[in-house]
């Protein structure tokens, strides 16, 4: 077999009558045996697994589904097995079942061949009615504009204002889905600005609470607070601002008379016509903080 120089060249075929010399053997893929040219089909050296490549298909009766008949099993086990798991007779119509041209009183089938879809309406028609004219092509739909949950309200809205009519469909249902989560942020939203505006107004309660304990406690100790444009004499820092507030500020537009602006110290209330007085207090007679 072979030259001498290549003595592995080549192989013999199987066949008993043939035993050629091949330089270019085939290998049988189901019995793995070497084959020349001329027996290298299943047919022609009679190839006794030549079945095992066979793909079977049997159209079931019932679900006009295909069963594949494996090649070592009984066709009895696998037809029972498709009919006990996945047979299922209402997809019978569904399959048999030949489309026709939706145009009324057109029988034409549609094939792979004759079916053609329209670019408008997006549906599957004959070549008799390919063309919109001749199926009332309706057009192609018109793209919606706006907020995409206006039609849902409204539509909401309506169906609330009419009681007695017929519950509406799913996407009615859940337009009201969302406009119930919408009415409950809401309350929540209400809630909590309810709940912050009462803070502010205890705390500014609690402000003027203390300004005024301020000012009755300086008025108790005898110190008298003084007004820097009269030299008025005044108990408490609120009488001195309400008193520059009506009387000089009131004449501020009248020659001769200058406007004056009382700063009150926080933790004291007394009161300094310059702000640097009042920070040099502070520091000096409070430790360096003006808070309460």
């Amino acid at each position: 077999m072979g030259t001498p120089e290549f003595p592995d060249l080549g192989r013999h075929c199987y066949i008993a009558d043939c035993q050629q010399i091949d330089f270019l053997p085939f290998t049988c893929d189901s019995c793995h045996q070497v084959f020349c040219l001329e027996h290298r089909s299943y047919i022609k050296h009679n190839c006794p697994k030549a079945d095992k490549q066979n793909v079977t298909v049997v159209i079931c009766p019932l679900c006009a589904k295909g069963v594949h008949l494996i090649p070592d099993e009984d066709a009895n086990i696998t037809w029972e097995r498709h009919v006990n798991t996945e047979c299922d007779p209402s997809n019978y119509e569904k399959a048999t079942k030949k489309k026709k041209c939706p145009v009324p009183g057109c029988k034409e089938l549609l094939t792979f061949s004759n079916t053609i879809k329209c670019r408008d309406c997006m549906v599957n028609h004959c070549l008799k009615h390919r063309f919109g004219p001749d199926h009332k092509c309706p057009g192609p739909k018109k793209p919606t504009t706006g907020f995409p949950f206006s039609g849902l309200l409204s539509r909401s809205r309506k169906e609330v204002s009419k009681p007695n009519h017929a519950p509406a469909a799913s996407s009615s249902n859940w337009s009201n889905s969302f406009l119930t989560a919408a009415s409950s942020f809401r309350a929540s939203a209400e809630a909590s600005v309810a709940k912050l505006s009462s803070e502010l107004s205890q705390k500014w309660q609690i402000a003027k609470d203390g300004v005024g304990q301020s000012s009755n406690s300086g008025s108790r100790n005898g110190q008298l607070e003084e007004c820097p444009q009269c030299g008025a004499k005044f108990s408490s820092v609120t009488a001195l601002v309400d008193h520059v507030e009506k009387v000089h500020e009131k004449g501020g537009n009248r020659a001769g008379v200058k406007k004056a602006t009382i700063d009150a110290c926080p933790k004291c209330s007394k009161g300094f016509r310059d702000p640097v007085a009042l920070v040099e207090h502070v520091e000096r007679d409070h430790g360096g903080t003006s808070r309460t």
